[in-house]
Order: structure tokens, then sequence, then C-alpha cells
């Protein structure tokens, strides 16, 4: 285990390879192990970090404010980078483009897989496919409860919501577990549990959003923005909106691929990746 501090919270990293730096942003559905292999590969070549936000894998959390992105440029200074490629997954991504806007002379790519945007209002279809999932997951009190941290959790609602999330986002909508890779599936579960059992357990925060959304027009940094073609129908929708509306962006979709690129087609995204840092 390796750990920095930063604002006095202790934060999980692996570092690795010399070179350009390059600093990989998980999904809120995971911590930093979903990107083993771009983290083998790229440091080949690169400076590769990846860590554990505030309040997953092995970093902790507490009461306060704080904001992901802000804690992300405290820890590139403490790590003595001045610049850096971030590659976020889902919400990772929304981390990298809030740094961006943030200190965009401090971040010279971005690549967006699957991205999430912070303060997005998600669209009234994506909505009520979550609403349902939810009510057929966990019933509304328990998890009402679990919000308040009141009371013990049940692990069955622990791995009930860790399965929801693989079936709805990991897999897609439209597709079934089995054509994900049984490994793959398995570290999404144990990581997802992990999750929720912080989540529902751990003291609560507040996290300062900022007001990217409408200001992605002025994020001029070169950016990738890569979907999975089977990934829930809003995200697939987002990804198009920030190709769209970031000023030097690039779209690449990955037909019949999920939530999850880097775990499910570890080859092409890595491939994407060297190509983007080349």
């Amino acid at each position: 285990m390796t750990m920095i501090e930063v604002g006095g919270t202790a934060f999980g990293y692996d570092e690795a390879g010399e070179g350009p730096a390059v600093v990989l942003l998980h999904a809120a559905i995971g911590d930093r192990r979903m990107w083993d292999p771009q983290f083998t590969a790229l440091a080949a070549t690169h400076r590769v970090i990846r860590y554990d936000r505030r309040g997953f894998g092995e970093t902790a959390d507490g009461p306060g404010e704080y904001a992901h992105y802000e804690d992300l440029l405290a820890l590139l200074d403490a790590w003595g980078i001045e610049q850096a490629t971030l590659v976020g997954a889902s919400m990772g991504g929304a981390c990298a483009l809030d740094a961006a806007l943030a200190a965009p002379e401090r971040v010279t790519r971005l690549v967006l897989l699957g991205s999430g945007l912070t303060g997005h209002t998600w669209p009234d279809h994506m909505q009520a496919d979550l609403t349902r999932l939810m009510a057929e997951t966990v019933p509304a009190e328990r998890l009402a409860r679990y919000a308040a941290r009141e009371g013990d959790v049940d692990e069955a609602d622990v791995r009930a919501m860790a399965e929801a999330n693989i079936r709805y986002l990991v897999a897609g909508p439209e597709r079934d577990v089995s054509a994900l890779p049984a490994d793959m599936v398995a570290l999404v579960r144990e990581m997802c549990e992990q999750v929720y059992r912080h989540d529902w357990t751990a003291p609560q925060w507040t996290e300062r959003i900022p007001d990217t959304r409408h200001r992605l027009g002025e994020i001029t940094t070169p950016a990738l923005v890569v979907i999975g073609t089977s990934d829930a129908r809003g995200l697939v929708e987002l990804s198009h909106h920030l190709a769209g509306s970031l000023p030097n962006a690039e779209l690449v979709e990955l037909p019949d691929t999920g939530h999850l690129p880097a775990m499910e087609r570890p080859d092409e995204v890595t491939a994407l990746l060297r190509k983007v840092l080349s």
C-alpha cells in the first residue's frame, strides 16, 4: 500500500515508469484497480499514477466540504507534477474536466471514457430507468436508512446494488452480463460492493460542484471522447454532447461495449491511449 497525505487526507495510489505524466481517474462504481492493464502497459514510456479518489478504495474520507478536482490538483502538487494527461472513466472523466477548467495550463490532454459531467441533469428516460432499477433492487425505506447512516447494512443489499450496476451499466441495458469476461465481472463486483458498503456507513461529506456543464466551450485541451455503444443511452448521448461541445475533441465509439471500456476492451483502450500519448 502506497499512501500520500494531502490536506489531512491519506490517498492510496500506485506509481510506475518515467516520462511525461499520465494520471488515471477511476469510475464511481470502482477504484484504481480498474486500470490494471493500462497502468502496466503505459508505464513503459510514461510516469503513470492511479489513485483512489476521496471515499473510494484505500482513500479515507471524513465530514466536511471537498471537491474531487481540488484533491486532484493538490495531489499533482504533492507529486511534483506540473502537467499531466488525465484519463478519466465515468465520474473520473467529470473530475478530469473540472480540473481542466480550473487549471488548464496543467492538463496537456484529456481522455474521457464513458464520461460523466459534474452537475449534469440526466435525461428523463435514464432517470426513469434508474428509479425503476433502485425500486427493484433495495426497498426505498432501507435506501433512506442507509443514506442517513442509520443502523447496520445488510450485505444482501450491498450485493444486490453491485449486481444492478453490473447489469445496467457495465454490461449495458440491452446486453446480458454473460457477454463480459468473467474475471472482469468478479473484479467489478468486488469494487462496487466496497463502494456501497463504504458509502452507506462512512461519515457524510459534501462535494463542491463547479459549473462545468455550462463552460465546456472554454476547455480547449485536446480531448479524446470514448464511448461504448452498449452503454446506457443517457451516457452515449452525453459523450456525443461532450464531443460536440469541447472545441478540440474527437469521438471514438467502441461497438458492443459497455460502461467500462478500459476493463472490457483493455487492448483496444491501451492502443488508443498510446496513440494519444505518442
